[in-house]
């Protein structure tokens, strides 16, 4: 039987790298788009050829409906969603609509078409906000502390009831910080290793950051997508945390990123208290012990690796100095 997968978020740094994974197993992918077909597909323009796509609104739940029908998929992986976390504070309902109301759309389109399909929810680590415990399991309690925490945990319970009162095939990847070449350049990570490269390149004399001392868990996008592919491959459905398992500082990525160019990160950063956030109570850090053990999921590319790989193609971007 061919495997035929439809991605929601297909133009996005999480959808390229899973487009590519499939396409290497074999799968016929589909993948949901907003607008025309001609139009940028983004990171995954450069699978244009190998992929069919289908017209889909995170925000409009009939074309979800409509593009399950259309693709009869056997496997769905729901990765498209609002992700710069800052916009949910402008854009409350509209979060909830795009993250929350989306899931809700597809799991019930799956459940009225066909309940066999099997569905991937991306969740987020920042369900669990200040949850007072970490490294944050499957099993930790639950303080989301913004409007997208809130629509992911949401979505994340939803997945969890429909389970178990449809019994849907469905399971949600509480997945915390990814990053790669694709990551857009709002991010802090791509600030930082364009900042990195830019200096190195002569292009500019420092690089404005906000809090230093920021904790996060960082891994490779590519891994995270690995991981999620691999929960669609068991005998039953499950929620799994995919995550690196470390805590680092903004301070050690940029250390990590200058030293990538011979540098020293120290004399070039700048700190801007306006860019500085709210103390966080609990570090964003994920135990990965779950799916270490029954997916046997293992990250390929260390932290270290993760930063000279985004350092790489910025500087490759930037082209030669002057």
């Amino acid at each position: 039987m061919s495997r035929r997968a439809l991605v929601t978020g297909l133009t996005g740094q999480d959808g390229s790298f899973l487009a590519e994974l499939l396409l290497e197993q074999g799968y016929a992918v589909t993948g949901m788009v907003r607008g025309p077909a001609e139009r940028d597909l983004g990171c995954s323009e450069h699978l244009r050829e190998r992929l069919t796509l289908v017209q889909g609104d995170l925000l409009q739940p009939l074309s979800l409906r409509a593009a399950v029908e259309q693709v009869s998929p056997t496997e769905i992986y729901h990765l498209g969603a609002p992700s710069f976390v800052p916009d949910s504070w402008q854009r409350p309902e509209e979060t909830m609509r795009a993250i929350t109301g989306a899931s809700a759309a597809l799991l019930e389109a799956v459940r009225e078409l066909d309940p066999s399909i099997r569905v991937y929810i991306a969740a987020s680590g920042a369900i669990f906000g200040n949850a007072g415990v970490w490294p944050q399991s499957e099993d930790t309690p639950c303080r989301p502390d913004t409007p997208y925490a809130v629509a992911k945990l949401a979505s994340h319970q939803l997945v969890g009831a429909l389970r178990g009162h449809d019994g849907l095939w469905a399971c949600s990847g509480i997945v915390f910080n990814h990053e790669s070449e694709r990551r857009p350049l709002q991010f802090v990570t791509r600030k930082i290793t364009r900042g990195a490269a830019e200096i190195a390149l002569g292009r500019r004399s420092e690089l404005t950051v906000g809090d230093l001392d920021a904790v996060r868990d960082w891994s490779f996008a590519g891994d995270i997508m690995h991981g999620a592919w691999l929960m669609l491959q068991q005998e039953q459905p499950e929620d799994y945390v995919l995550a690196g398992g470390v805590a680092r500082t903004v301070g050690e990525l940029a250390s990590a990123a200058f030293a990538c160019v011979g540098l020293q990160a120290e004399p070039y950063l700048r700190v801007d208290p306006a860019l500085v956030r709210a103390s966080e109570g609990t570090p964003s850090v994920g135990d990965p012990s779950r799916a270490h053990a029954r997916l046997g999921w293992q990250p390929k590319v260390s932290f270290e690796e993760l930063v000279q790989r985004m350092v790489r193609a910025d500087l490759e971007a930037l082209g030669p100095s002057r």
